[in-house]
């Protein structure tokens, strides 16, 4: 397992684990066949429905919970400084945890002008050692602006949809400058053509591996975090096993040159959902 480093000195498993669209009891499942792989990062959120299930894998798990790091979020509806003390205490009853490594804003949902109020919120969460670093997903870098002069702690890393068809290259220059991790959500477009692009395709083979193999890679030397979902076992091993081999500067760019900022998501600012 690769480490990165926080802002705040707190660090991160670089290749993590998301439960997004799995089923409450399902997710039990999965995420207790992905600490057996060997992850030790996981992703979930209120809006998945599924942190009871994620809560009991970790309870079950032969991996003590000091050595695993947890990411939850709070949903939209959840905005706004007392809504969001009251989700995160929620979030903690269904996981069965005292704390959490990480906790994120979802989505921005400018229209509702609620997410400095929210960070706040984070702030004190932090500030009271309820969460050990806090951060934000789907932020614009008008978001990230915002947050950065109007409140006092920076935000760790900003979670968005990132894929070599979304390569995000204006915001990623933007979060490395402020020392923000970006980690990329639907790192593998959802399993969409860029694992059917002829470029990756040839490129995985290359070194004996698999088109997911290959995008995960590029991911990770492009200084990402990334967290992959499956819950197929073979699947899920074959995400964990990426640490052992390299793409060339001739392969980075090449995949770097497949972006055509096309997005399986909606866009930050067009996201009215609640």
């Amino acid at each position: 397992m690769n480490f990165v480093t926080l802002n705040n000195g707190l660090k991160m498993p670089q290749l993590g684990f998301g439960v997004w669209q799995v089923e409450d009891e399902q997710a039990t499942t999965a995420v207790a066949k992905a600490i057996e792989v060997g992850y030790t990062s996981i992703d979930t959120a209120m809006i998945y429905k599924n942190e009871a299930g994620v809560g009991k894998a970790i309870k079950e798990a032969s991996v003590p919970y000091e050595e695993l790091f947890i990411t939850t979020k709070v949903w939209n509806s959840d905005q706004g400084y007392e809504n969001t003390l009251r989700a995160f205490d929620e979030s903690l009853e269904r996981l069965g945890l005292d704390y959490v490594d990480l906790y994120l804003i979802h989505w921005p949902t400018p229209e509702f002008d609620e997410y400095v109020d929210t960070y706040k919120a984070l702030e004190k969460l932090y500030k009271d050692g309820r969460v050990k670093a806090i951060g934000v997903c789907n932020f614009e870098i008008e978001h990230l602006e915002r947050i950065l002069k109007e409140c006092e702690v920076k935000p760790v890393l900003n979670q968005v949809e990132c894929h070599p068809y979304l390569s995000q290259n204006e915001l990623k220059e933007f979060c490395a400058k402020y020392d923000i991790f970006v980690e990329a959500w639907s790192p593998l477009d959802q399993g969409g053509e860029v694992l059917q692009d002829e470029v990756i395709k040839k490129i995985a083979e290359s070194h004996g591996k698999t088109p997911a193999q290959a995008v995960l890679r590029w991911h990770l030397q492009n200084n990402s975090i990334v967290i992959p979902k499956s819950v197929t076992p073979s699947r899920i091993e074959e995400n964990f096993n990426v640490f052992d081999f390299e793409l060339t500067a001739e392969e980075m760019s090449q995949i770097n040159a497949l972006n055509k900022d096309r997005r399986k998501g909606p866009h930050p600012n067009e996201l009215h959902m609640r």
